[in-house]
Parts: structure tokens; sequence; C-alpha cells
């Protein structure tokens, strides 16, 4: 697999410089924005850099046809095409230096390879200790039952390859990955692997592949009609509303926009108190909402600002009667402004419970997710399930109570690796 990384002003000038480079087959595996440094910086602007792949066959394969799949969310067709292949890239590479998106992860695989190799080795010379001293059939020649070498040690690396493939499953499970979800990845894994392929080759599919079931989330354009009302729903105590001052920070602090926070959670008298506290911190307006005629005129108010940020009473899945006053308020946001929706989940929650959660929230609004928790579980294969239970996509995660801190957009990149068993303390 040849690895290189390609800049640009944008992320489609820095693919399109890949593609020219390397081929049409060329697999975006990371993009990242680079700060430009030295001592005229702050007149220059981003650059993004785009670590492109482009896969290789051994040298015994005429032709493979194969599945183009652009890493990057916007791409909407997959395509499939005849193309020669190039010889093999050598074993003796690092994997590090191939895929420096995957080094963590690749550095434990690695350490289980070489663990399996010298668990062979040891078994070889036990053999080779146990057989000395003993007659060889045909006067040196080799027996007719005794297999050649290369049969042997294909026959090792076929092995290797299934072990491997236990371990990913394995780190899955303890990942607390969906059985359903999860045979599916083993599926696609089986499809993929071939005799003898190089580990980093299949590791690298594998991650490739998880990270386009994620997806990625709607990017956060500019406001064309002013407000954007911006809504959190999800049930109690996921962090909803610290959460929203997270967010609210991010809006006021990192990028000077116009915000507005509202609270329909007159429920808790401390969460409205606490996101008042977010607001005079913040010095934006606040205001708590009872009704949906104080709801429209809260709107009407503050229509000259970018964000309305709205928080919402956290509710249980099972009392309809909360829901679907929820539910005509919410309907009353639709009707004023342009709108988006985060259902905030926490990751520390069973599977079975999220999926009620859902459940539930998709009859009032169509959302996305925000994960909070992060930093209170090691599994993180909650992420995966919803994702693909819901066929949404994740916006945020959060690690902590720090505002405004322990958030930041959701990194399927980083996420994938957690999931396969790399960047584990």
């Amino acid at each position: 697999m040849i690895i290189k990384k390609f800049t640009g002003k944008t992320e489609a000038e820095a693919t399109e410089a890949a593609r020219k480079e390397l081929g049409s087959g060329v697999v975006i595996m990371s993009v990242r924005q680079i700060k430009p440094k030295g001592a005229f910086s702050a007149f220059r602007s981003k650059l993004t850099e785009v670590t492109a792949a482009l896969e290789e066959e051994p040298q015994r394969s005429v032709n493979v046809r194969r599945e183009q799949v652009p890493l990057t969310a916007s791409a909407a067709s997959r395509t499939s095409v005849e193309a020669p292949v190039a010889p093999v890239s050598s074993a003796t590479r690092s994997i590090e230096e191939k895929l420096e998106n995957l080094q963590t992860l690749l550095e434990s695989q690695l350490q289980a390879r070489q663990s399996l190799q010298t668990e062979k080795q040891q078994a070889k010379t036990e053999g080779q200790d146990g057989a000395a001293g003993e007659p060889r059939p045909g006067d040196g020649e080799q027996s007719e039952r005794e297999p050649s070498s290369e049969t042997e040690e294909n026959g090792e690396q076929n092995d290797e390859l299934k072990k491997f493939r236990q371990l990913i499953y394995d780190t899955m499970v303890e990942n607390e990955v969906d059985e359903k979800y999860l045979e599916k990845v083993m599926e696609e894994i089986d499809k993929i692997q071939k005799p003898n392929m190089p580990f980093d080759y299949l590791l690298a599919s594998i991650y490739q592949r998880m990270i386009l079931k994620f997806g990625k989330a709607e990017e956060d354009t500019e406001v064309s009609q002013r407000p954007r009302i911006i809504t959190f729903i999800g049930p109690t105590g996921v962090g909803k509303t610290t959460t929203i001052a997270k967010i609210a920070s991010r809006y006021v602090v990192d990028q000077k926009k116009q915000v507005a926070l509202l609270t329909l959670d007159t429920y808790r008298i401390a969460a409205a108190e606490q996101l008042r506290t977010y607001a005079n911190i913040l010095m934006v307006p606040f205001r708590v909402v009872y009704t949906e005629e104080e709801l429209t005129t809260a709107i009407r108010d503050f229509q000259d600002y970018e964000y309305i940020l709205v928080d919402t009473p956290g509710h249980s899945p099972q009392n309809k009667e909360q829901l679907g006053n929820l539910k005509r308020m919410l309907a009353q946001i639709k009707r004023a402004a342009e709108c988006r929706f985060y259902l905030v989940l926490s990751a520390t929650t069973k599977y079975r419970d999220l999926i009620k959660i859902a459940d539930s929230y998709k009859q009032i609004a169509d959302y996305q997710l925000i994960f909070t928790k992060l930093d209170e579980t090691e599994a993180l294969g909650n992420l995966l399930n919803m994702r693909l239970y819901t066929d949404t996509t994740i916006a945020y995660v959060t690690h902590g109570q720090n505002v405004p801190d322990d958030i930041e957009p959701f990194n399927p990149q980083k996420t994938v690796k957690k999931l396969l068993g790399g960047g584990r303390q």
C-alpha cells in the first residue's frame, strides 16, 4: 500500500492532487487542517492536508475488481473498475510509516502478531528438537508426506490471518458492539481477506470500511436566515445543560456569534439556574419558557440573533404525556425558524435502553446524535450501534464536565481506532 500526504487550500484541492499523482483508485484515509507557521503565520490561510492511500496487490494477480470507496462522507456513490495492480510493498516496511492515523492501533496489532510468531517459532523449535537423530527417509531426500517449505509457510500465514480476524472480533465484542453489526463487519473482512494478505493491508481495509459506516455529520454552515434554533432533546441525566453551555461557548468565544439561550425545562429549578449562570458568564440573554405563547414571544424577541439554543426537560421514554407536551413545543419551534435537533445520549447507557430512547424521540423530531460521558466508559461500541440503528450521524462527543473544553466534533478515525483496539492506556 502506498501512503502519501497532499496539501491544498481546500480538501477538494488536496484530494485532486492525490488523484493526479496516484490515480483514480486512491483512498482518502484522513483529513486535517494545518495551521501556518512562521513570523507571518497570522496573515496566511490554513491549509488542508489529506493522507491518501493506493492499494497494491501481489504480482501473481493480473487484474482485480476492486471497489473505489472514498473515505469522505460527501461521496455519493461507489464505482468498480478493472485496474492493473502494482507489486506488493516489502514486508519489512514499518506499518506505522504507512498509516500515521493508525499508529497506536497498528502498534498494538503488531504486538499481537509478534506474539503469534514467537509462539509458532517455539513450537517449531520444539518439533525440530524432538525429531533430532531420527532417520530421514530416502537417504536425505524429502519425504513425500512432508509439506514443502512454501506450503508450510503459506499455511502459517493463513493461520495468522485467522487469529488476527479473531483478535479483531474479540476486541469489538469487548467494546460492546452489537452482535448484528459485528457479524456484518466480519462478513466484510471475509470478503476482502485473501491467502497471504499482508496484515497492514487487511487492517487498513477494515479501518476504512468502519469509518465509512460512521459517515460524517452535517457541517455547521453559516446562518442564512436568522435565527437558527438548535434544540437539545434527550432523557434526564445525560448532560444536556452542560452540553448546551459548551456549544454556546464555542459559538460566542471562538466564533464570535450572537447567541441567546432558552430553557423549556421548568421541572428542575437547578437546571434553569445552571443555564442562567452560564448565560451570565458568556454575557448572552437567557429566558425560561413555560408556555407555547411565551416560546413564540421569545423567538420573536431574539429574531436578530444568529443562534437560539434551547434546553428541554428530560423525560422517560414511557412518559407519553410529557413527550406529547414536548412534541407540541418543538412543532412551534419548527414553524418559527430554521431548526436543528440534537438527541443527547450517554455512552454509558445500555444499548437496549438507548434503542427505546431513540425510538421515542424519533416520533418528535429528526435529529443528529451527541454522545456524552465518553470519559466514564472504555467501551465505545454504542456509538457504532446507535449510528447504524438510527441511520443518523453523530455531531459531537463530550468527555468531561469542563466548559467549554470537554467537547469536540465527532471524529470517526479516533473512534474506529479505539474500537479496533488502538489508543488504549
